[in-house]
Protein backbone atom coordinates (compact mmCIF):
# COMPACT_ATOMS: atom_id res chain seq x y z
CA UNK A 1 0.00 0.00 0.00
CA UNK A 2 1.66 3.18 -1.12
CA UNK A 3 1.19 6.41 0.73
CA UNK A 4 0.54 9.41 -1.46
CA UNK A 5 2.46 12.52 -0.45
CA UNK A 6 1.23 15.90 -1.52
CA UNK A 7 4.46 17.81 -1.76
CA UNK A 8 6.32 20.32 -3.92
CA UNK A 9 9.73 20.33 -5.51
CA UNK A 10 12.11 22.98 -4.30
CA UNK A 11 12.70 24.45 -7.75
CA UNK A 12 15.73 26.70 -7.91
CA UNK A 13 14.90 29.90 -9.79
CA UNK A 14 16.95 31.23 -12.65
CA UNK A 15 16.15 34.88 -12.15
CA UNK A 16 19.81 35.79 -11.71
CA UNK A 17 18.95 38.16 -8.89
CA UNK A 18 21.21 38.77 -5.96
CA UNK A 19 20.05 37.26 -2.64
CA UNK A 20 19.01 39.51 0.18
CA UNK A 21 22.17 38.54 2.04
CA UNK A 22 25.72 38.60 0.88
CA UNK A 23 25.63 41.41 -1.68
CA UNK A 24 29.19 40.64 -2.70
CA UNK A 25 31.05 37.29 -2.54
CA UNK A 26 29.67 34.42 -0.46
CA UNK A 27 31.91 31.92 1.37
CA UNK A 28 31.20 28.21 1.16
CA UNK A 29 31.44 25.73 4.02
CA UNK A 30 34.91 24.63 2.92
CA UNK A 31 36.27 28.19 2.73
CA UNK A 32 36.18 28.62 -1.07
CA UNK A 33 34.83 32.03 -2.10
CA UNK A 34 31.80 31.83 -4.39
CA UNK A 35 30.10 34.59 -6.34
CA UNK A 36 26.35 34.87 -6.88
CA UNK A 37 24.64 31.88 -8.51
CA UNK A 38 25.15 31.27 -12.23
CA UNK A 39 22.82 29.48 -14.60
CA UNK A 40 23.86 26.95 -17.24
CA UNK A 41 24.59 29.54 -19.89
CA UNK A 42 26.83 31.47 -17.52
CA UNK A 43 28.76 28.31 -16.75
CA UNK A 44 29.29 27.72 -20.45
CA UNK A 45 30.55 31.26 -20.89
CA UNK A 46 33.08 30.62 -18.13
CA UNK A 47 34.68 27.73 -20.04
CA UNK A 48 38.16 28.22 -21.40
CA UNK A 49 38.76 28.40 -25.14
CA UNK A 50 40.28 24.89 -25.15
CA UNK A 51 37.02 23.40 -23.80
CA UNK A 52 38.08 22.90 -20.17
CA UNK A 53 35.93 24.34 -17.41
CA UNK A 54 37.16 27.03 -15.06
CA UNK A 55 38.93 25.89 -11.89
CA UNK A 56 36.86 25.26 -8.80
CA UNK A 57 33.65 24.31 -10.64
CA UNK A 58 32.22 20.79 -10.83
CA UNK A 59 30.28 19.63 -13.85
CA UNK A 60 26.72 18.50 -13.00
CA UNK A 61 26.21 14.76 -13.24
CA UNK A 62 25.10 13.62 -16.68
CA UNK A 63 21.76 12.03 -15.90
CA UNK A 64 18.60 11.66 -17.94
CA UNK A 65 14.90 11.06 -17.49
CA UNK A 66 14.24 7.48 -16.45
CA UNK A 67 17.43 7.13 -14.41
CA UNK A 68 16.85 5.51 -11.00
CA UNK A 69 18.54 6.37 -7.74
CA UNK A 70 18.80 3.60 -5.14
CA UNK A 71 16.50 1.51 -7.37
CA UNK A 72 13.66 3.64 -6.05
CA UNK A 73 13.64 7.26 -7.21
CA UNK A 74 12.97 7.54 -10.97
CA UNK A 75 13.98 10.90 -12.45
CA UNK A 76 11.22 12.40 -14.61
CA UNK A 77 12.07 15.98 -15.53
CA UNK A 78 15.03 18.28 -14.92
CA UNK A 79 13.64 21.58 -13.67
CA UNK A 80 16.91 23.38 -12.87
CA UNK A 81 20.57 22.94 -13.76
CA UNK A 82 23.05 25.51 -12.47
CA UNK A 83 26.35 25.93 -10.66
CA UNK A 84 27.24 22.24 -10.62
CA UNK A 85 23.92 20.85 -9.30
CA UNK A 86 20.55 19.99 -10.81
CA UNK A 87 17.00 19.71 -9.49
CA UNK A 88 14.52 17.10 -10.74
CA UNK A 89 10.90 16.11 -10.48
CA UNK A 90 10.95 12.39 -9.69
CA UNK A 91 8.75 9.48 -8.61
CA UNK A 92 9.28 7.36 -5.51
CA UNK A 93 8.38 3.96 -6.99
CA UNK A 94 8.36 2.27 -3.60
CA UNK A 95 5.68 4.54 -2.12
CA UNK A 96 4.24 5.62 -5.48
CA UNK A 97 4.38 9.34 -4.87
CA UNK A 98 5.94 12.39 -6.55
CA UNK A 99 9.09 13.81 -4.97
CA UNK A 100 11.75 16.37 -5.76
CA UNK A 101 15.47 15.56 -5.97
CA UNK A 102 18.60 17.75 -5.81
CA UNK A 103 21.70 16.12 -7.39
CA UNK A 104 25.36 17.06 -7.34
CA UNK A 105 28.67 15.17 -7.67
CA UNK A 106 30.20 13.82 -4.49
CA UNK A 107 33.42 15.75 -5.26
CA UNK A 108 31.51 19.05 -5.53
CA UNK A 109 33.02 21.55 -3.06
CA UNK A 110 29.60 22.03 -1.42
CA UNK A 111 28.51 18.37 -1.31
CA UNK A 112 29.38 17.94 2.40
CA UNK A 113 27.57 21.11 3.46
CA UNK A 114 24.48 20.17 1.40
CA UNK A 115 24.27 16.77 3.09
CA UNK A 116 24.66 18.32 6.53
CA UNK A 117 22.03 20.98 5.84
CA UNK A 118 19.53 18.45 4.47
CA UNK A 119 19.89 16.10 7.44
CA UNK A 120 19.54 18.98 9.92
CA UNK A 121 16.42 20.21 8.13
CA UNK A 122 14.91 16.71 8.13
CA UNK A 123 15.29 16.50 11.92
CA UNK A 124 13.15 19.63 12.40
CA UNK A 125 9.99 17.84 11.18
CA UNK A 126 7.87 21.03 11.18
CA UNK A 127 4.90 20.68 8.74
CA UNK A 128 5.18 24.39 7.86
CA UNK A 129 8.33 23.50 5.88
CA UNK A 130 8.55 21.28 2.80
CA UNK A 131 10.07 18.16 4.34
CA UNK A 132 13.41 16.57 3.43
CA UNK A 133 12.72 12.84 2.98
CA UNK A 134 16.21 11.48 2.28
CA UNK A 135 19.82 12.69 2.02
CA UNK A 136 22.29 10.15 0.60
CA UNK A 137 25.80 9.88 -0.83
CA UNK A 138 25.93 6.97 -3.27
CA UNK A 139 27.92 6.04 -6.40
CA UNK A 140 29.85 9.32 -6.54
CA UNK A 141 26.58 11.24 -6.24
CA UNK A 142 25.00 13.24 -3.45
CA UNK A 143 21.21 13.58 -3.68
CA UNK A 144 18.57 15.15 -1.46
CA UNK A 145 14.96 13.94 -1.77
CA UNK A 146 12.14 16.19 -0.60
CA UNK A 147 8.38 16.63 -0.80
CA UNK A 148 6.45 17.75 -3.86
CA UNK A 149 3.34 19.95 -3.39
CA UNK A 150 1.14 19.86 -6.51
CA UNK A 151 -1.67 21.91 -4.90
CA UNK A 152 0.57 24.82 -3.83
CA UNK A 153 1.36 28.06 -5.67
CA UNK A 154 4.55 30.11 -5.39
CA UNK A 155 4.30 33.67 -4.13
CA UNK A 156 6.01 34.65 -7.40
CA UNK A 157 3.01 33.36 -9.38
CA UNK A 158 0.50 34.94 -6.99
CA UNK A 159 2.12 38.37 -7.37
CA UNK A 160 2.09 38.14 -11.16
CA UNK A 161 -1.58 39.17 -11.15
CA UNK A 162 -1.26 41.94 -8.55
CA UNK A 163 -0.63 42.62 -4.84
CA UNK A 164 -2.14 40.31 -2.24
CA UNK A 165 -5.38 41.19 -0.47
CA UNK A 166 -4.63 42.66 2.97
CA UNK A 167 -5.74 39.57 4.92
CA UNK A 168 -3.59 37.31 2.72
CA UNK A 169 -0.56 39.56 3.30
CA UNK A 170 -1.23 39.45 7.06
CA UNK A 171 -1.42 35.64 7.01
CA UNK A 172 1.80 35.50 4.97
CA UNK A 173 3.90 37.50 7.43
CA UNK A 174 2.26 35.87 10.45
CA UNK A 175 2.74 32.25 9.36
CA UNK A 176 6.18 32.66 7.77
CA UNK A 177 7.63 34.59 10.73
CA UNK A 178 6.33 32.01 13.22
CA UNK A 179 7.75 29.14 11.15
CA UNK A 180 11.17 30.76 10.81
CA UNK A 181 11.23 31.62 14.53
CA UNK A 182 10.73 27.92 15.28
CA UNK A 183 13.59 27.03 12.89
CA UNK A 184 15.89 29.63 14.45
CA UNK A 185 15.25 28.19 17.92
CA UNK A 186 16.62 24.89 16.58
CA UNK A 187 19.69 26.58 15.10
CA UNK A 188 18.51 26.44 11.47
CA UNK A 189 18.38 29.38 9.06
CA UNK A 190 17.10 29.70 5.48
CA UNK A 191 19.31 32.51 4.08
CA UNK A 192 17.47 32.40 0.73
CA UNK A 193 13.90 33.25 1.64
CA UNK A 194 12.72 34.53 -1.76
CA UNK A 195 9.19 34.66 -3.30
CA UNK A 196 9.87 31.36 -5.05
CA UNK A 197 10.62 29.69 -1.70
CA UNK A 198 7.22 30.53 -0.18
CA UNK A 199 4.14 28.55 -1.23
CA UNK A 200 0.42 28.96 -0.55
CA UNK A 201 -1.63 25.76 -0.47
CA UNK A 202 -5.21 25.46 -1.66
CA UNK A 203 -6.41 25.83 1.96
CA UNK A 204 -4.61 29.15 2.47
CA UNK A 205 -1.69 27.76 4.49
CA UNK A 206 1.81 29.11 3.75
CA UNK A 207 4.73 26.67 3.54
CA UNK A 208 8.46 27.28 3.14
CA UNK A 209 10.79 25.16 1.04
CA UNK A 210 14.55 24.88 0.91
CA UNK A 211 15.27 25.47 4.63
CA UNK A 212 19.09 25.46 4.96
CA UNK A 213 19.39 23.38 1.75
CA UNK A 214 18.90 26.22 -0.76
CA UNK A 215 21.67 28.25 0.82
CA UNK A 216 23.99 25.23 1.07
CA UNK A 217 23.50 24.43 -2.63
CA UNK A 218 24.65 27.94 -3.53
CA UNK A 219 27.29 28.33 -0.83
CA UNK A 220 25.47 31.20 0.89
CA UNK A 221 26.41 31.96 4.49
CA UNK A 222 25.79 34.83 6.87
CA UNK A 223 27.32 36.12 10.09
CA UNK A 224 23.82 37.22 11.22
CA UNK A 225 21.44 34.51 9.94
CA UNK A 226 18.42 35.57 12.02
CA UNK A 227 18.74 39.16 10.87
CA UNK A 228 19.12 38.01 7.26
CA UNK A 229 15.93 35.90 7.39
CA UNK A 230 14.02 38.68 9.16
CA UNK A 231 14.96 41.16 6.44
CA UNK A 232 13.90 38.61 3.82
CA UNK A 233 10.45 38.29 5.43
CA UNK A 234 10.17 42.09 5.38
CA UNK A 235 10.97 42.05 1.65
CA UNK A 236 8.31 39.39 1.06
CA UNK A 237 5.71 41.47 2.92
CA UNK A 238 6.78 44.60 0.98
CA UNK A 239 6.33 42.74 -2.32
CA UNK A 240 2.97 41.32 -1.23
CA UNK A 241 1.65 44.81 -0.43
CA UNK A 242 3.03 46.69 -3.45
CA UNK A 243 3.87 44.14 -6.17
CA UNK A 244 7.33 45.78 -6.19
CA UNK A 245 10.71 44.48 -5.06
CA UNK A 246 12.08 46.76 -2.30
CA UNK A 247 15.44 47.36 -4.02
CA UNK A 248 16.49 49.13 -7.19
CA UNK A 249 17.09 45.98 -9.24
CA UNK A 250 14.19 44.03 -10.77
CA UNK A 251 13.91 40.50 -9.37
CA UNK A 252 11.54 37.50 -9.30
CA UNK A 253 9.34 39.00 -12.00
CA UNK A 254 8.83 42.19 -9.94
CA UNK A 255 9.92 45.71 -10.80
CA UNK A 256 12.36 47.35 -8.43
CA UNK A 257 11.93 50.76 -6.82
CA UNK A 258 12.81 53.90 -8.78
CA UNK A 259 16.51 54.67 -8.60
CA UNK A 260 17.99 57.32 -6.33
CA UNK A 261 14.98 57.61 -4.02
CA UNK A 262 15.96 54.95 -1.49
CA UNK A 263 13.64 52.60 0.33
CA UNK A 264 10.23 54.22 0.83
CA UNK A 265 7.30 52.84 2.81
CA UNK A 266 4.81 50.59 0.95
CA UNK A 267 1.91 53.01 1.56
CA UNK A 268 3.93 55.65 -0.34
CA UNK A 269 4.43 53.29 -3.28
CA UNK A 270 0.79 52.26 -3.68
CA UNK A 271 -2.43 53.82 -2.46
CA UNK A 272 -4.68 51.89 -0.11
CA UNK A 273 -1.93 49.83 1.56
CA UNK A 274 -2.70 48.81 5.16
CA UNK A 275 -0.83 51.24 7.44
CA UNK A 276 0.08 48.70 10.10
CA UNK A 277 1.49 46.17 7.60
CA UNK A 278 3.37 48.94 5.81
CA UNK A 279 5.09 49.96 9.06
CA UNK A 280 5.80 46.30 9.89
CA UNK A 281 7.57 45.81 6.54
CA UNK A 282 9.72 48.87 7.20
CA UNK A 283 10.62 47.67 10.71
CA UNK A 284 11.90 44.41 9.22
CA UNK A 285 13.71 46.12 6.33
CA UNK A 286 15.33 48.71 8.60
CA UNK A 287 18.23 46.26 8.79
CA UNK A 288 19.18 47.43 5.31
CA UNK A 289 19.37 51.03 6.36
CA UNK A 290 15.74 52.08 5.93
CA UNK A 291 14.10 54.60 8.23
CA UNK A 292 11.04 53.34 10.07
CA UNK A 293 7.94 55.51 9.63
CA UNK A 294 7.41 55.55 13.39
CA UNK A 295 9.64 55.47 16.43
CA UNK A 296 9.19 51.72 16.90
CA UNK A 297 12.50 49.81 17.09
CA UNK A 298 13.55 47.66 14.11
CA UNK A 299 12.80 43.94 14.06
CA UNK A 300 16.23 42.30 13.88
CA UNK A 301 15.10 38.74 14.68
CA UNK A 302 12.11 36.66 13.75
CA UNK A 303 11.08 36.58 17.42
CA UNK A 304 10.85 40.39 17.26
CA UNK A 305 8.75 40.09 14.13
CA UNK A 306 6.40 37.53 15.68
CA UNK A 307 5.94 39.81 18.69
CA UNK A 308 5.25 42.82 16.45
CA UNK A 309 2.64 40.89 14.46
CA UNK A 310 0.98 39.74 17.69
CA UNK A 311 0.70 43.35 18.91
CA UNK A 312 -1.15 44.42 15.76
CA UNK A 313 -4.97 44.42 15.68
CA UNK A 314 -6.03 41.19 14.04
CA UNK A 315 -6.95 41.60 10.37
CA UNK A 316 -10.07 39.60 9.61
CA UNK A 317 -10.82 37.99 6.25
CA UNK A 318 -13.14 39.91 3.91
CA UNK A 319 -16.83 39.22 4.12
CA UNK A 320 -18.09 36.92 1.36
CA UNK A 321 -19.82 38.76 -1.45
CA UNK A 322 -23.23 37.41 -2.41
CA UNK A 323 -24.48 38.25 -5.88
CA UNK A 324 -28.16 39.18 -6.09
CA UNK A 325 -30.14 36.81 -8.31
CA UNK A 326 -31.08 38.11 -11.72
CA UNK A 327 -34.53 39.64 -12.11
CA UNK A 328 -37.17 37.09 -13.05
CA UNK A 329 -37.79 37.06 -16.78
CA UNK A 330 -40.95 35.66 -18.25
CA UNK A 331 -40.38 33.33 -21.18
CA UNK A 332 -42.21 33.55 -24.46
CA UNK A 333 -43.91 30.27 -23.63
CA UNK A 334 -45.38 31.77 -20.45
CA UNK A 335 -46.47 34.82 -22.42
CA UNK A 336 -48.56 32.60 -24.68
CA UNK A 337 -46.56 33.05 -27.92
CA UNK A 338 -44.81 29.65 -27.96
CA UNK A 339 -45.10 28.12 -31.44
CA UNK A 340 -46.94 31.08 -32.93
CA UNK A 341 -45.92 33.16 -35.89
CA UNK A 342 -44.79 36.69 -35.11
CA UNK A 343 -47.35 39.28 -35.98
CA UNK A 344 -46.62 41.38 -39.04
CA UNK A 345 -46.98 45.11 -38.63
CA UNK A 346 -50.33 46.44 -39.80
CA UNK A 347 -52.00 43.00 -40.09
CA UNK A 348 -54.82 42.24 -37.67
CA UNK A 349 -54.48 38.86 -35.97
CA UNK A 350 -57.64 36.77 -35.39
CA UNK A 351 -58.45 36.09 -31.77
CA UNK A 352 -58.41 32.36 -30.87
CA UNK A 353 -61.71 30.92 -29.64
CA UNK A 354 -62.07 31.04 -25.86
CA UNK A 355 -62.83 27.55 -24.42
CA UNK A 356 -65.67 27.31 -21.87
CA UNK A 357 -64.70 27.23 -18.18
CA UNK A 358 -64.00 23.68 -16.94
CA UNK A 359 -66.82 21.63 -15.35
CA UNK A 360 -69.59 23.95 -16.60
CA UNK A 361 -71.23 21.36 -18.85
CA UNK A 362 -73.77 18.74 -17.75
CA UNK A 363 -71.14 16.09 -17.37
CA UNK A 364 -69.02 18.45 -15.29
CA UNK A 365 -71.87 19.25 -12.89
CA UNK A 366 -72.64 15.58 -12.37
CA UNK A 367 -68.98 14.86 -11.70
CA UNK A 368 -68.83 17.62 -9.07
CA UNK A 369 -71.81 16.20 -7.18
CA UNK A 370 -70.32 12.69 -7.23
CA UNK A 371 -66.99 13.92 -5.86
CA UNK A 372 -68.75 15.91 -3.12
CA UNK A 373 -70.71 12.84 -1.99
CA UNK A 374 -67.56 10.72 -1.85
CA UNK A 375 -65.82 13.33 0.30
CA UNK A 376 -68.68 13.42 2.80
CA UNK A 377 -68.66 9.62 3.15
CA UNK A 378 -64.87 9.58 3.55
CA UNK A 379 -64.96 12.23 6.27
CA UNK A 380 -67.59 10.29 8.18
CA UNK A 381 -65.62 7.03 8.08
CA UNK A 382 -62.42 8.78 9.05
CA UNK A 383 -63.99 10.42 12.12
CA UNK A 384 -65.39 7.10 13.31
CA UNK A 385 -62.06 5.29 12.93
CA UNK A 386 -60.20 8.09 14.71
CA UNK A 387 -62.54 7.94 17.70
CA UNK A 388 -62.14 4.16 17.93
CA UNK A 389 -58.35 4.44 17.77
CA UNK A 390 -58.29 7.00 20.58
CA UNK A 391 -60.39 4.75 22.82
CA UNK A 392 -58.10 1.76 22.20
CA UNK A 393 -55.03 3.86 22.95
CA UNK A 394 -56.46 4.98 26.28
CA UNK A 395 -56.94 1.37 27.30
CA UNK A 396 -53.42 0.36 26.29
CA UNK A 397 -51.89 3.34 28.14
CA UNK A 398 -53.71 2.30 31.27
CA UNK A 399 -52.45 -1.28 31.01
CA UNK A 400 -48.89 -0.09 30.31
CA UNK A 401 -48.83 2.17 33.35
CA UNK A 402 -49.88 -0.66 35.61
CA UNK A 403 -47.28 -3.07 34.23
CA UNK A 404 -44.57 -0.43 34.53
CA UNK A 405 -45.40 0.21 38.15
CA UNK A 406 -45.29 -3.50 38.86
CA UNK A 407 -41.87 -3.93 37.26
CA UNK A 408 -40.12 -0.85 38.65
CA UNK A 409 -38.81 -2.68 41.70
CA UNK A 410 -37.36 -5.56 39.69
CA UNK A 411 -35.43 -3.63 36.99
CA UNK A 412 -31.69 -4.41 37.20
CA UNK A 413 -30.66 -2.44 34.04
CA UNK A 414 -27.92 0.10 34.71
CA UNK A 415 -27.52 3.21 32.51
CA UNK A 416 -24.26 3.53 30.60
CA UNK A 417 -21.73 6.14 31.68
CA UNK A 418 -19.07 7.93 29.59
CA UNK A 419 -15.49 7.02 30.43
CA UNK A 420 -12.67 9.54 30.75
CA UNK A 421 -9.59 8.92 28.58
CA UNK A 422 -6.35 9.52 30.48
CA UNK A 423 -3.81 9.01 27.67
CA UNK A 424 -3.46 7.60 24.15
CA UNK A 425 -0.71 6.47 21.81
CA UNK A 426 -0.63 5.56 18.13
CA UNK A 427 -0.26 1.83 17.44
CA UNK A 428 2.03 0.91 14.51
CA UNK A 429 2.29 -2.70 13.31
CA UNK A 430 3.89 -2.19 9.90
CA UNK A 431 5.44 0.79 8.12
CA UNK A 432 5.59 4.32 9.47
CA UNK A 433 3.34 6.16 11.92
CA UNK A 434 0.43 8.28 10.73
CA UNK A 435 0.32 11.41 12.95
CA UNK A 436 1.52 10.55 16.47
CA UNK A 437 1.54 14.19 17.56
CA UNK A 438 -2.21 14.59 16.94
CA UNK A 439 -3.48 11.58 18.95
CA UNK A 440 -4.75 13.75 21.83
CA UNK A 441 -7.01 15.63 19.40
CA UNK A 442 -9.29 12.57 19.20
CA UNK A 443 -10.51 13.04 22.79
CA UNK A 444 -9.94 16.74 23.54
CA UNK A 445 -13.66 17.53 23.29
CA UNK A 446 -13.17 19.74 20.22
CA UNK A 447 -14.86 18.27 17.16
CA UNK A 448 -12.89 20.58 14.87
CA UNK A 449 -9.55 18.96 15.72
CA UNK A 450 -8.66 15.46 14.60
CA UNK A 451 -6.00 12.81 14.04
CA UNK A 452 -5.62 11.99 10.36
CA UNK A 453 -4.22 8.95 8.59
CA UNK A 454 -1.95 9.24 5.60
CA UNK A 455 -3.44 9.06 2.11
CA UNK A 456 -3.32 5.71 0.31
CA UNK A 457 -3.68 4.90 -3.38
CA UNK A 458 -5.57 1.61 -2.94
CA UNK A 459 -8.55 0.76 -0.80
CA UNK A 460 -10.89 0.63 0.94
CA UNK A 461 -9.12 -2.37 2.58
CA UNK A 462 -5.59 -1.56 3.71
CA UNK A 463 -4.44 -5.19 3.68
CA UNK A 464 -2.24 -6.84 2.51
CA UNK A 465 0.07 -3.82 2.20
CA UNK A 466 -0.73 -2.53 5.69
CA UNK A 467 -2.72 -4.54 8.31
CA UNK A 468 -4.36 -1.40 9.67
CA UNK A 469 -3.92 1.88 11.56
CA UNK A 470 -5.12 2.82 15.02
CA UNK A 471 -4.71 4.25 18.51
CA UNK A 472 -4.50 2.65 21.98
CA UNK A 473 -6.46 4.54 24.69
CA UNK A 474 -5.75 4.44 28.44
CA UNK A 475 -8.93 4.66 30.57
CA UNK A 476 -6.92 5.10 33.78
CA UNK A 477 -8.11 1.84 35.36
CA UNK A 478 -9.81 -1.39 34.32
CA UNK A 479 -13.44 -0.71 33.36
CA UNK A 480 -16.30 -2.55 31.67
CA UNK A 481 -16.37 -1.23 28.10
CA UNK A 482 -19.68 -1.88 26.37
CA UNK A 483 -19.94 0.73 23.60
CA UNK A 484 -18.08 3.40 21.67
CA UNK A 485 -19.02 6.38 19.51
CA UNK A 486 -16.46 7.59 16.96
CA UNK A 487 -16.87 10.81 14.96
CA UNK A 488 -15.17 10.48 11.56
CA UNK A 489 -14.01 13.20 9.19
CA UNK A 490 -14.76 11.49 5.87
CA UNK A 491 -17.78 9.53 4.67
CA UNK A 492 -17.94 7.13 1.76
CA UNK A 493 -17.50 3.46 0.96
CA UNK A 494 -16.25 2.48 3.50
CA UNK A 495 -14.76 2.70 7.04
CA UNK A 496 -14.25 -0.43 9.17
CA UNK A 497 -13.46 0.15 12.86
CA UNK A 498 -12.86 -2.51 15.55
CA UNK A 499 -12.19 -2.34 19.28
CA UNK A 500 -9.86 -4.70 21.16
CA UNK A 501 -8.79 -5.07 24.80
CA UNK A 502 -5.03 -4.37 24.88
CA UNK A 503 -2.50 -5.09 27.65
CA UNK A 504 -0.76 -1.64 27.61
CA UNK A 505 -0.35 1.59 25.66
CA UNK A 506 2.29 -0.25 23.63
CA UNK A 507 0.79 -3.76 23.29
CA UNK A 508 3.21 -6.67 23.27
CA UNK A 509 0.69 -9.16 21.86
CA UNK A 510 -0.61 -9.39 18.32
CA UNK A 511 -4.09 -8.20 17.41
CA UNK A 512 -5.19 -11.79 16.75
CA UNK A 513 -4.53 -12.63 20.41
CA UNK A 514 -6.40 -9.60 21.77
CA UNK A 515 -9.99 -9.93 22.98
CA UNK A 516 -12.47 -8.36 20.57
CA UNK A 517 -14.97 -5.86 21.99
CA UNK A 518 -16.89 -5.13 18.79
CA UNK A 519 -16.68 -3.62 15.32
CA UNK A 520 -18.64 -1.50 12.86
CA UNK A 521 -18.53 -0.80 9.13
CA UNK A 522 -20.05 2.50 8.03
CA UNK A 523 -20.33 4.74 4.99
CA UNK A 524 -21.18 7.81 7.09
CA UNK A 525 -19.20 10.05 9.41
CA UNK A 526 -20.12 8.28 12.66
CA UNK A 527 -19.22 4.76 13.78
CA UNK A 528 -21.10 3.20 16.72
CA UNK A 529 -19.89 -0.03 18.30
CA UNK A 530 -22.02 -2.01 20.82
CA UNK A 531 -20.42 -5.00 22.52
CA UNK A 532 -22.47 -8.18 22.90
CA UNK A 533 -21.08 -8.39 26.41
CA UNK A 534 -19.06 -5.74 28.31
CA UNK A 535 -15.30 -6.37 28.33
CA UNK A 536 -13.25 -5.29 31.34
CA UNK A 537 -9.99 -3.62 30.34
CA UNK A 538 -7.92 -0.54 30.99
CA UNK A 539 -6.46 -0.22 27.50
CA UNK A 540 -8.65 -0.14 24.37
CA UNK A 541 -7.22 -0.44 20.85
CA UNK A 542 -9.24 1.36 18.14
CA UNK A 543 -8.19 -0.31 14.90
CA UNK A 544 -9.19 0.69 11.34
CA UNK A 545 -8.72 -1.81 8.50
CA UNK A 546 -10.66 -0.08 5.71
CA UNK A 547 -10.74 3.60 4.75
CA UNK A 548 -13.07 5.54 2.40
CA UNK A 549 -11.95 7.47 -0.64
CA UNK A 550 -12.05 11.25 -0.32
CA UNK A 551 -11.01 14.23 -2.40
CA UNK A 552 -8.11 16.63 -1.86
CA UNK A 553 -8.17 18.88 1.23
CA UNK A 554 -5.36 21.10 2.44
CA UNK A 555 -2.04 19.60 1.46
CA UNK A 556 -3.57 16.11 1.72
CA UNK A 557 -4.28 14.72 -1.74
CA UNK A 558 -7.22 12.64 -2.91
CA UNK A 559 -7.17 8.96 -1.99
CA UNK A 560 -8.17 6.50 0.71
CA UNK A 561 -7.90 8.17 4.14
CA UNK A 562 -9.79 8.80 7.38
CA UNK A 563 -9.59 11.05 10.42
CA UNK A 564 -10.85 10.59 14.00
CA UNK A 565 -12.39 13.75 15.46
CA UNK A 566 -14.10 12.62 18.67
CA UNK A 567 -13.79 9.19 20.37
CA UNK A 568 -16.01 8.30 23.36
CA UNK A 569 -16.25 5.05 25.32
CA UNK A 570 -19.17 4.08 27.56
CA UNK A 571 -19.79 1.18 29.90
Amino acid sequence: MAERSTAAVDVADNSGDEPLTAKAEQTTADGVAQTRERDTAANEDAEDTDGSTSPGSSAPPELHSGHKLARRYRLEECVTRLDGFSSWRAVDEKLRRAVGVHLLPAEHPRARSVLAAARSSALLGDPRFVQVLDAVEENDLVYVVHEWLPDATELTALLASGPLEVHEAYQLVNQVSQAMAAAHREGLAHLRLTPSAVLRTSTGQWRIRGLAVNAALRGITSDTPQRTDTEAIGALLYAALTQRWPYEDDAYGLSGLPKDIGLIAPDQVRAGVHRGLSELAMRALVNEGATASRQDPPCTTTEDLVKAVGEMPRIRPPEPVFTAPAEYQRTTYQQGTYGRQAARPGVAQPMPPVPPPPLQSRTGKALKWAVSALLIVALGLGSWQLAEALMDRGKSDSNTSHSTDDNDNGDDHKPTKPMAIEDAREYVVKGEAQAPGDVAKTYDGDSKTFWRTKTYNDGPKLAPYKPGVGIVYDLGSAKDVSAASIALQYGGDRTTVSLYAADSLSPTTSIDSMKSIGSDTTTGTTAKIDADKPVKTRYVLLWMTALPQSGSDGYYGAGYKQALADVKFTG
